[in-house]
């Protein structure tokens, strides 16, 4: 199978995320456990939002319309209800933030802009306000019933506090996906183990542990395989009931890369077998059917060296577990930086080259972190995202706005 491009591998995924089953294992959960799950069930307005015509500031509430001095009559603050008549010709209420505001004003003008006594209120002649000024009308945001938050959307902090703000204290979220993880090769002891000299620990399994977590899955650690057929059969026989299986290692053309011609032997069919990236061109993308006893399961195979299985997992599987997860329509997160200093490379191959990013407000700002290829995980933990390098391009200047694939 030929290379294909990155645009190309991710349109490949994008393309059997959309075509994915609705999912329909739903558990309930406190609001205070929900962080990162998928919503299952649409959460609705419970009462207008606001409820009350509420004061964005702090300053009095008035009629627009009026003009000269206004007479004090009172004041309300944030838990309060104006108990008194409706605003008169002429009249003022101080009011706090979030304070409902009063029958028969229209505007609030800013504690700021006004001149107060114990009794009256002067406006400045440049703050005269208008109607609706520092006032959200009733129902502006919600009107009771309305759909909130639908089904499919992933929660954070955000949605949490809306969720909160509508009474529910618990939720229907989707079952986390299951995604089983192997990682490939003689070399490989586990992190507690002292590594002879030609041996390296595993971190590629807790990566992607750690990656799937992070994005909603339930990761399925398997001991590592060795570079045999009968080592590759048994783990793939043992992962077979996860949803999702994410391999790192075995995948390029060398003799003992052996994961495709095993996977392939199991029915697997393969969407993509290597893209024209940098780190990561030998990764895989495939499937294997579903059987009378088993459900289909999705297949990432990632290049063994720990960099390019960060990369791909970001750009590849980790969209494909978040459908599985339920969340609609996910995509890898890119945003747009300013460079800071000038990026050379080997142009024919979309790279990505290990970043960070600046904390300045205007503009953001990315600049490449010191690296030694693919397998330097010290330089990568340096960074939290990846300038993407277009495959024609070989040199980008300071100052280009760029792409970032965030980490």
């Amino acid at each position: 199978m030929a290379l294909i491009t990155c645009q190309e591998a991710l349109d490949l995924v994008a393309e059997h995320v959309a075509a994915l089953s609705t999912r329909t294992s739903v558990e309930h959960v406190p609001l205070d456990q929900s962080l990162g799950r998928v919503l299952a069930k649409p959460i609705h307005a419970d009462r207008d939002q606001p409820p009350f015509p509420r004061s964005t500031r702090d300053g009095y509430a008035v009629r627009a319309a009026d003009r000269g001095a206004r007479k004090l009559i009172g004041s309300v603050r944030a838990g309060e209800v104006w108990t008194g008549s409706p605003l008169a010709e002429g009249e003022a209420v101080e009011v706090m933030t979030g304070a409902p505001v009063p029958d028969g004003a229209d505007a609030v003008v800013m504690l700021e802009h006004v001149e107060a006594t114990t009794t009256t209120v002067n406006i400045s002649g440049d703050h005269l306000p208008s109607t609706g000024d520092n006032v959200v009308p009733r129902g502006q945001e919600a009107i009771a019933g309305d759909v909130l938050l639908h089904a499919g959307v992933r929660l954070t902090a955000a949605e949490i506090a809306l969720a909160a703000s509508v009474g529910a204290s618990e939720l229907d979220v989707y079952l986390q996906p299951v995604a089983a993880i192997l990682a490939t090769g003689d070399e490989l002891v586990a992190v507690d183990q002292t590594p002879a000299q030609h041996q390296i620990r595993n971190s590629n399994s807790h990566a992607l542990a750690a990656l799937v977590r992070q994005h909603g899955g339930a990761p399925r650690l398997l001991p590592p395989a060795l570079d045999t057929r009968e080592s590759l059969l048994e783990r793939l026989t043992a992962a077979r009931d996860a949803e999702l299986l994410l391999l790192s290692g075995g995948v390029s053309a060398g003799k003992y890369d052996l994961v495709e011609d095993v996977l392939l032997s199991l029915g697997s069919e393969f969407y993509f077998t290597g893209v024209r990236i940098q780190p990561g061109k030998p990764a895989v993308f495939g499937r294997l059917p579903a059987t009378d006893t088993h459900a289909e399961q999705w297949i990432f195979g990632l290049p063994g060296n720990p960099v390019s299985t960060l990369v791909t997992a970001l750009l590849f599987a980790m969209p494909m577990l978040r459908a599985l997860g339920g969340e609609l329509s996910p995509r890898p997160r890119f945003v747009q930086a300013t460079l800071a200093t000038e990026v050379k490379v080997r142009p024919g191959l979309t790279r990505f080259v290990a970043a960070k990013l600046s904390s300045s407000l205007h503009p953001v700002t990315v600049e490449p972190v010191a690296s030694h290829g693919s397998g330097d995980l010290v330089g990568n933990a340096r960074a939290d995202a990846y300038i993407a390098v277009p495959s024609e391009v070989d040199t980008l200047a300071a100052s280009a706005t760029v792409s970032v694939l965030l980490r």
